[in-house]
């Protein structure tokens, strides 16, 4: 975590950066859809966890910074427009100013949120391993393995393996 000390010199600011959003109590995906909606590029990182609920397995999601979502804008942009979306409470800023958010972080959230609006897998489509040591391997899509396991055919030490992995762990190819 970074501590910033009220003497220190501001931080230079790129031409595009990304900030904070407060979202108004419990509209957080309503602040996003808007958002979307006025052509802003947005991140609201989503935790997803099964929970038996009335004895049947559900998948809940919810926001991982409830209340909050990063938007990415160049720093000239004029913020009135943001101010007046609905389920937008505020900018995150202090002393009057937005505080930028470094992107290396928001670019690490993204990687580990699974694209919900995707496309769904087909069976025979090519996937990417999402970790750097399997980064080369190149696989197919066999199936899905329960809610959250995938099943893919891999090509290792010149044989074809069936493996069960994590969907979290593979992308689109």
């Amino acid at each position: 975590m970074d501590i910033l000390s009220v003497t220190s010199a501001p931080r230079q600011i790129s031409q595009e950066s990304w900030y904070l959003v407060q979202c108004k109590p419990r509209q957080d995906a309503r602040a996003q859809d808007n958002l979307l909606r006025q052509g802003y590029e947005c991140v609201r990182p989503i935790c997803v966890r099964r929970e038996v609920v009335k004895g049947s397995m559900q998948s809940l999601s919810e926001s991982l910074f409830p209340g909050y979502l990063f938007i990415n804008l160049p720093y000239d942009t004029s913020w009135a427009p943001l101010r007046s979306t609905r389920g937008v409470a505020r900018i995150v800023s202090f002393g009057g100013k937005p505080l930028a958010v470094r992107a290396s972080l928001v670019a690490e959230l993204k990687s580990r949120v699974i694209d919900t609006t995707a496309a769904p897998l087909k069976a025979g489509a090519t996937v990417k391993f999402q970790h750097e040591e399997y980064a080369d391997l190149d696989a197919v899509f066999l199936g899905k393995d329960g809610e959250e396991r995938v099943i893919l055919l891999i090509n290792i030490l010149n044989r074809q393996q069936q493996v069960s992995v994590p969907l979290a762990s593979i992308a689109l190819g």
